[in-house]
């Protein structure tokens, strides 16, 4: 009874703060960006050879790379020069080529803010530069690799500030490099800013909306990866980004899911997950999303605490981590689990 009493009261808290921040937070409310990508009734309206175009929001992965496979290259990249933003964003579509559509699209936007992304050298899995921007960068060998990592980050994360240069391993980019850094080079890993993510602290971030956008993209995502050959992935899902995971989970083949500073995963446990994958959590002692109520009440919150006993998640040590964002800097005992985990040497 105790129980349910604190319960009812810290719902009652976590609502209350939240309502609170209503004010500016509904000034700032994230319009998620969802549906196939600009340029699609143009590729619609076109053909190869009198052959229609696979549809970007009905064609699954694995018909796209049959459709691939039956060009030439020069059908191929002359899609890449005539709808860059579709086939950059067309799961199934052989990677070389969502490389370089991905280039063209960057720089046909003219943005500053997404200039860097067209630089030489970088693997741009999936660009959209509608809202504020989202993007999929690949570090790694993704097509002969042996084992697959996708970061999936949380609040605050866009296509401007996918790579943050001056905070090294705590933005999507700087995550992904210092896993790949960890694990070797038979390791590729994926920073997923793929979604639309929420801003600051207040009713996106409470609420599972943008999450459940995010989980549908995932799963397209991991369905894109099984339809070019790669090995099934292993998801880290950082604070909010692990809402998205856990809403995935059951939609995914994913061999490993880890939630990492995680306000909780839309699941009372593990088995409420339904995925055949095995969950793992890590929260740092001075990470501040421990403040943050284990409740779900009228849409609110998101659930049990993936890191206590109850949830059933393998602990991952993390008690020299820092803050809410140090969990991949290196020499970390988090970042060494880690590793380990991306590279299958904990099964």
């Amino acid at each position: 009874m105790r129980r349910f009493a604190r319960t009812v009261v810290t719902a009652a808290l976590a609502a209350a703060v939240v309502a609170g921040t209503a004010g500016w937070a509904s000034a700032d409310a994230q319009a998620a960006v969802t549906g196939p990508p600009p340029g699609t009734a143009a590729w619609r309206a076109d053909s190869v050879s009198g052959r229609p175009l696979p549809d970007p929001a009905r064609a699954t992965p694995r018909e796209v790379a049959r459709f691939f496979a039956g060009l030439d290259e020069a059908r191929a990249r002359g899609l890449v020069r005539s709808h860059p933003l579709v086939v950059g964003n067309l799961d199934g579509a052989p990677l070389p080529l969502r490389y370089e559509a991905n280039r063209l699209a960057v720089l046909a936007t003219g943005e500053a803010r997404f200039a860097s992304l067209a630089e030489p050298g970088r693997q741009i899995l999936a660009f959209d530069p509608r809202g504020r921007g989202q993007v999929a960068e690949v570090f790694g060998d993704l097509g002969r690799a042996a084992h697959v990592s996708v970061i999936v980050p949380g609040s605050d994360n866009d296509a401007a500030g996918h790579d943050r240069r001056r905070t090294p391993y705590t933005g999507p980019a700087g995550m992904a490099r210092a896993l790949r850094a960890a694990a070797g080079d038979a390791t590729a890993v994926i920073a997923w800013t793929g979604y639309t993510t929420p801003v600051g602290v207040g009713l996106d971030a409470a609420e599972d909306r943008l999450a459940a956008a995010g989980a549908v993209r995932l799963a397209r995502l991991t369905e894109g990866l099984d339809a070019v050959g790669a090995p099934d992935p292993v998801l880290f899902c950082h604070s909010y980004g692990s809402v998205v995971c856990g809403l995935a989970a059951r939609h995914t083949d994913a061999t490993d899911i880890v939630a990492l500073g995680s306000p909780g995963m839309r699941a009372g446990t593990v088995a409420g997950l339904h995925t055949n994958a095995r969950v793992w959590a890590a929260r740092g002692p001075s990470d501040w999303i421990a403040n943050v109520p284990n409740v779900e009440f009228a849409g609110l919150g998101h659930g049990a605490d993936p890191t206590s006993a109850a949830f059933g998640a393998r602990r991952i040590p993390a008690g020299d981590v820092s803050g809410h964002t140090g969990y991949f800097t290196p020499g970390t005992q988090s970042l060494k689990a880690f590793a380990a985990i991306a590279t299958g040497e904990t099964r």
